[in-house]
C-alpha cells in the first residue's frame, strides 16, 4: 500500500496503512455479520457458547465456595481480558465460513492457529494481566477500607455509596479498570485473530493490536461499547445470556480484524 511520486511507489507510514476510516456504525455491520456465522451451522456456535458459561458459572461458585467473592466483580471484569482467547474456536469457524471449510465443532475446539504456540503464549499474558487486575482491585479495598472485612454484596452497595471513602474508591476504581480495560482490549482484540491467520510472534500481534485500535478509534469505541454492554447484559441475566453473546460476539471480532488488518 502507498502513494505514486514521480513514477515510484512511496510506502505510506505504518499509522496510515493501519487506518480505515470506518465510521462509527461499522460496528453493527461486524455484529449483523457474527450474527449470519452464528446462524449458520448455529449448534456447534450455541454449544461452545454453553460450555463458556459452564465454565464462567463454575468460577462463579467456586469463589464463593472458597470465600473469595470479594474478587467476583474483578473477576467479572477480568473475564473480558481473557475473552479473545477463549473465542479462537469461534475465530476459525467464522474463518472456515468465509473459505468455504466444513464447520465442526471438532475443528472449532482442535484450532491450528497459524503461529502455533504463540497464540498461547499470548493466553498466558493475558492471563497475567487478568491476575495483576484482580489484585489491583483489592489493593485499591485495601487502600480505602483497611483490613475492613469484605461486608457481602447485601452490604457493599450501601457502604460505596453512603461513606466518603466508598465514594473515593469508586472513583479511583474506576479509573483504574477503565485504563486496565482499554489497555487490555487494545493488546487482545485483534491479537488472536491475527495469530490464528497469520504466522507472527505473540508481541508483534499485541503490538498491531493496538495500532489497529489506536488508528481506527471511533469505529473502535463503538465495538467496545458493544462489547461491553453485551457482556453486562450477560451478567445480569446470571451469565446465561453468555450462551448467545460469546458466540456472537465471537464471530463478529473476527469480521472486525478481517476489516481493518
Amino acid at each position: 500500500m502507498g502513494t505514486i511520486e514521480n513514477g515510484r511507489d512511496i510506502p505510506l507510514p505504518l499509522a496510515a496503512q493501519r487506518r480505515r476510516n470506518l465510521p462509527a456504525s461499522a460496528a453493527f455491520d461486524w455484529l449483523g455479520a457474527g450474527m449470519r456465522d452464528l446462524f449458520h451451522n448455529p449448534l456447534p456456535s450455541l454449544v461452545y457458547g454453553f460450555a463458556v458459561f459452564l465454565i464462567s458459572i463454575s468460577i462463579v461458585w467456586g469463589l464463593f465456595r472458597l470465600s473469595l467473592d470479594y474478587i467476583l466483580f474483578p473477576a467479572l471484569a477480568g473475564f473480558m481480558v481473557v475473552g479473545p482467547v477463549l473465542a479462537i474456536g469461534l475465530y476459525q469457524k467464522s474463518r472456515d465460513i468465509g473459505t468455504g471449510e466444513p464447520v465442526s465443532l471438532r475443528r472449532m475446539i482442535f484450532v491450528r492457529a497459524a503461529s502455533g504456540g504463540q497464540v498461547w503464549y499470548t493466553g498466558a499474558i493475558l492471563c497475567l494481566l487478568m491476575l495483576v487486575w484482580m489484585r489491583a482491585a483489592v489493593i485499591i479495598y485495601a487502600l480505602f477500607f483497611g483490613l475492613r472485612p469484605f461486608p457481602g454484596f447485601g452490604d457493599v452497595l450501601t457502604m460505596l455509596i453512603s461513606t466518603s471513602e466508598g465514594w473515593a474508591m469508586l472513583l479511583v476504581g474506576t479509573a483504574v479498570g477503565g485504563l486496565f480495560a482499554a489497555f487490555s482490549f487494545a493488546i487482545s482484540t485483534f491479537a488472536i485473530p491475527m495469530l490464528l491467520d497469520e504466522r507472527v510472534d505473540a508481541f508483534t500481534a499485541m503490538g498491531t493490536s493496538i495500532s489497529m485500535v489506536w488508528n481506527n478509534m471511533p469505529v473502535m469505541l463503538a465495538w467496545g461499547a458493544i462489547v461491553l454492554g453485551l457482556f453486562a447484559l450477560s451478567v445480569a441475566t446470571g451469565l446465561l445470556g453468555l450462551i448467545v453473546a460469546f458466540p456472537l460476539l465471537g464471530h463478529a471480532t473476527w469480521h472486525s480484524y478481517r476489516a481493518i488488518r
